[in-house]
């Protein structure tokens, strides 16, 4: 077979100069062809068993993919991190590209891919030229049972719901129809997510709370006086007449966002609320003197019968 430059180039653009053995051998090289290119000081470079970077250097966080996507074999998807990744809901690149392939297919994982073999392969999936990745709610799903911190899977399932990348619904589905080993992180934050939990540092104070055996609250309940909207806060007990904000720049996307918890703030006060702030690190570190507080200003506070309350929708 003659070799076929402008096939073989087409190819290479489109998979950013990574290339499989059985698609060199398909455009005419030949195997010694192959082994000559992978020569020490080639320009050719082995990344995985049977794939190729035809170019010299380090190869990109994309070429990796389109890597370990080859080889996986036709039909294989990202998940975990890396699909994160792809979807902006994590900042920094993983040390592996996780695959997801048919239970039926014999392939293992090398180097940098990890292949994962799943009787639930996905009914759809993203593209991004030749990044072939998950839907949101299973990298997410993915993700959290392979992490072994709480907070960690908090993190994941929070960034993804308030960004929209996914629904509660979905990810509860996730839930049900996924393998259980693992997903203990997972339901518990669902629960929490459901209870109105929209952040790590809330699901801290949720945890304090419970601990602390303190009246549970409804977390980012609408508050209004007659029509007119008054505040959101982070935590709220109706028969007390106390709210609590969890101020942390971490958590707030701009100063913007900073500013209008001030704002927040005094409208509640006016209207005879009782304000609790505090910060991640106190519910944290200092989490016995803050459930003295919250005892204390819910022991002293009173029914505000002019607020109407709106819980969050789940």
């Amino acid at each position: 077979m003659e070799l076929d430059d402008r096939a073989l180039g087409l190819l290479g653009v489109s998979q950013r100069g990574v290339l499989s053995r059985a698609q060199a051998l398909q455009h005419g090289f030949t195997p010694n062809n192959v082994q000559h290119r992978l020569r020490p000081g080639g320009p050719w470079q082995r990344l995985l068993p049977g794939v190729y970077l035809t170019v010299t250097g380090q190869p990109t966080w994309e070429q990796q993919q389109i890597a370990a996507l080859l080889h996986a074999g036709p039909g294989g998807l990202i998940t975990g991190q890396a699909a994160l990744l792809n979807y902006r809901l994590q900042h920094s690149e993983p040390r592996c590209v996780d695959v997801l392939v048919p239970l039926e297919r014999q392939r293992a994982s090398s180097g940098f891919a990890r292949i994962y073999r799943t009787r639930r392969m996905p009914d759809s999936m993203v593209c991004d030229g030749a990044v072939r990745f998950v839907p949101p709610e299973r990298a997410v799903a993915d993700t959290a049972r392979a992490l072994a911190d709480r907070a960690a899977v908090r993190a994941v399932v929070a960034s993804a719901v308030q960004r929209g990348q996914c629904t509660i619904a979905q990810l509860a589905a996730e839930l049900r129809d996924g393998p259980t080993h693992g997903s203990a992180h997972l339901r518990a934050v669902l629960a929490e997510v459901i209870a109105g939990i929209r952040s790590v540092p809330e699901g801290d104070l949720r945890r304090l709370i419970i601990r602390a055996r303190l009246p549970e609250p409804l977390y980012n309940a609408q508050l209004y006086i007659g029509e007119m909207f008054l505040a959101q806060p982070d935590a709220w007990w109706p028969h007390h007449g106390v709210a609590l904000e969890v101020d942390s720049r971490e958590w707030h996307l701009s100063p913007a966002d900073w500013e209008q918890t001030m704002t927040r703030h005094r409208r509640m006060c006016a209207v005879g609320i009782v304000v609790v702030h505090v910060t991640p690190r106190q519910i944290r570190d200092e989490s016995a003197r803050l459930e003295a507080d919250l005892d204390a200003s819910l022991k002293a506070g009173r029914p505000l019968p002019a607020i109407t309350t709106r819980p969050l929708a789940a």
